[in-house]
């Protein structure tokens, strides 16, 4: 049995329906990313499971017990917002043991253990500083620290992470599933940044107009999405229409490209999708004529955009530490037949 299900889980308000008929069995520690664009119904998964909203229909299962109509206290789940509501004229350490106090903890088992949770996010440092002496990713630890310190079964993230700058963000990414890994603790993050999703979670749940549409892990979510929503919105690509042609080839503008096995019915128009990473430029050799339209250099990688007979394509090579392409340079782009997923919707 799963550690945390929901069953046909439905929210409406009106005659709007924001999560409609959700199916999802979570195991014991595994870390499950709500992802979808906003007003997909991701929060509001979140805040029924927070107990936050009462469902319309539908069940939240916890380790085989009905939650669904729980108070919110009643469930201890740990839950961290995206403004961390954190108390300004308390310190981290208090910060930290309040959830402990409301529980009836005494004095020092509660300062014990809001320490030790402190020392867990690397903050054990800081148990004196106001929120206000913090920087937001210490402010961010805090609030995770306080999340953690009740032991809750299910730990719920409603982007934390998003008030962050770049660089941190990143690297709060790898500190927070480290610690996640490290406690074991049953995680639900809800995210709008693919990149997030991708790099943290066991499987990820891409939602859509409060649907679910595709359930993977990660990987399998990107090489192998199962529709065009799913393709477009989870990382870049190149959305190429074509129409299917034979068995095993598509024609783009009258060019005509391998599709080994690619299912659709001849004359059938199709939508193909290739990864910017995909492709291999070169400056001459096999492959279709491609003109640099643009040429941007990002550190660890080039972004380029190409004109080619199927059309505009951007295409990301790996920085090797050799000058790239230029400007109006004429090169050959090439990529694997593999590389191309159809789908039978035009872009």
């Amino acid at each position: 049995m799963a550690f945390l299900t929901l069953q046909n889980l439905t929210k409406s308000f009106g005659d709007f329906v924001a999560v409609q008929d959700m199916t999802l069995s979570i195991e014991r520690g595994e870390f499950i990313s709500l992802l979808g664009p906003s007003g997909c119904g991701k929060t509001t998964t979140l805040q029924m499971i927070a107990g936050l909203l009462t469902p319309t229909a539908g069940q939240i299962l916890l380790d085989g017990k009905d939650i669904s109509r729980t108070p919110p206290n009643k469930r201890g789940l740990g839950i961290v917002f995206q403004s961390y509501a954190l108390f300004p004229h308390m310190t981290a350490l208090e910060n930290v043991a309040f959830g402990l106090e409301m529980r009836g903890i005494g004095k020092a088992e509660r300062l014990e253990r809001a320490g030790k949770a402190l020392d867990q996010v690397k903050l054990g440092r800081f148990v004196d500083r106001y929120p206000k002496q913090m920087s937001g990713g210490q402010r961010q630890r805090v609030a995770l620290a306080r999340a953690l310190v009740i032991e809750p079964p299910v730990l719920l993230l409603d982007e934390p992470l998003s008030n962050l700058d770049a660089k941190l963000r990143e690297d709060m990414r790898i500190e927070l599933r480290l610690l996640q890994q490290d406690i074991g603790v049953t995680t639900i993050l809800v995210t709008h940044d693919q990149e997030e999703a991708l790099s943290m979670s066991d499987r990820i749940v891409v939602m859509r107009d409060g649907e679910m549409a595709q359930i993977a892990e990660p990987l399998d979510l990107y090489e192998r999405p199962t529709d065009l929503f799913v393709s477009d919105f989870v990382g870049k690509t190149n959305l190429i229409n074509g129409t299917a042609c034979g068995p095993d080839t598509v024609t783009v503008d009258g060019q005509e490209l391998p599709a080994p096995g690619h299912g659709h019915t001849t004359g059938e128009t199709v939508t193909l999708s290739i990864r910017p990473e995909k492709f291999r430029l070169a400056p001459d050799g096999d492959g279709h004529p491609a003109t640099i339209r643009a040429a941007i250099f990002l550190g660890a990688s080039w972004l380029y955009r190409v004109d080619s007979p199927m059309g505009e394509l951007f295409v990301s090579q790996t920085n090797t530490g050799a000058p790239g392409f230029a400007r109006g340079q004429v090169a050959r782009i090439s990529w694997p037949a593999e590389a191309m997923t159809l789908f039978a919707e035009a872009a």
